[in-house]
């Protein structure tokens, strides 16, 4: 009876390190997946049904995943994480992220992936004007950041603290850049701060989105998702307008966890993500994806054209963060 026992012990043992072992092989865990932003929610629920990979919701930020990422460096728990672009690229520089070209790697373009291969865009966001046309009360949608400060605007104009707010910081770069500065040179955006102020600006520290469905912030410097969502989602009266001048992309990245669990699942997710359905996903959430071709001409028709987005472009965003905190002084210093 013993033997039988412990046979019977040994074969329930077996068979639950086989259950265990399958369940931990068709999974994969992903710092910062938060259902409810980028429409990751479909997201994780497609991976699962084309891959068999599970990928629990995860709901840290870009910050808060770079750290936990640092304090597991020597046994990891994730295998794939999201980010900021340049929290991917403190990723890299801090070694808990690790080279993985995906399929459609040839397809992204240059600037919004790693030359090493430690990270790569999935869709970006573009930094311009999100218009309320009914809270313009019959003055024309400006098109330009020297529209902004024409004195019919006076009251209207609404900009994220550049200080505080990475969204205003981004504001700030496009700007200078569009106004002839450089990243060693924020001359040019301190100027246009400068003479903003004669529109007596709305400076909110966070996200105002509803102030502008309102249309207590008729024109809001944001990102062309936001003024979709708005747009079809929402169905309130708003445009987003590229500036003539220019602006810039923001891309949000993924990447492959140094010494993850679970590689081989990390690199599966990674493929879908870059794949033509999980391109998809983010053209549907108003997010632009990085393989254009992916994505539906209906889609494509809630977007503007691509001659329009040919005035936004990329920037060192290594660079662009290592000088955030130099330009964030010389803002609450100069700009009055």
């Amino acid at each position: 009876m013993k033997k039988l026992i412990k046979a019977a012990l040994s074969a329930l043992a077996a068979s639950f390190v086989l259950i265990s072992g399958t369940a931990f092989a068709q999974s994969a865990i992903c710092y910062n997946c938060p259902p409810e932003w980028a429409d990751w929610g479909t997201a994780l629920k497609a991976i699962k049904e084309k891959t068999g990979i599970t990928v629990p919701a995860d709901n840290k930020n870009s910050g808060q995943s770079l750290a936990q990422l640092i304090a597991e460096k020597n046994s990891p728990v994730a295998d794939v994480t999201y980010l900021g672009v340049t929290f991917g690229i403190q990723a890299a520089k801090d070694s808990v992220v690790t080279p993985y070209q995906p399929k459609g790697w040839d397809q992204i373009p240059a600037g919004l992936k790693d030359d090493q291969a430690n990270w790569f865009t999935i869709h970006s966001g573009t930094l311009g004007f999100m218009v309320n046309k009914d809270a313009l009360k019959g003055k024309p949608v400006p098109k330009s950041w020297a529209d902004l400060l024409k004195p019919e605007y006076k009251g209207m104009i609404g900009y994220l603290d550049p200080a505080s707010a990475f969204v205003g910081y981004v504001g700030a770069v496009a700007i200078n850049q569009a106004r002839g500065g450089s990243l060693d040179n924020f001359g040019p955006a301190i100027e246009y701060f400068n003479a903003l102020q004669n529109n007596e600006p709305i400076v909110p520290k966070q996200t105002s989105y509803a102030r502008v469905l309102s249309g207590e912030i008729p024109i809001l410097l944001d990102y062309d998702f936001n003024a979709y969502r708005a747009k079809y989602k929402d169905q309130a009266n708003i445009d987003f307008v590229i500036p003539t001048e220019g602006t810039v992309v923001v891309p949000y990245v993924m990447s492959l966890v140094n010494k993850g669990p679970n590689a081989e699942n990390g690199k599966k997710v990674l493929d879908f993500v870059l794949s033509d359905e999980g391109q998809a996903i983010w053209a549907n959430a108003y997010l632009r994806p990085v393989r254009a071709s992916a994505m539906s001409k209906e889609a494509q028709s809630r977007f503007l054209p691509e001659a329009e987005y040919a005035r936004a472009t990329t920037v060192d965003y290594a660079k662009m963060a290592a000088v955030q905190k130099a330009f964030s002084d010389a803002y609450l210093k100069q700009v009055k």
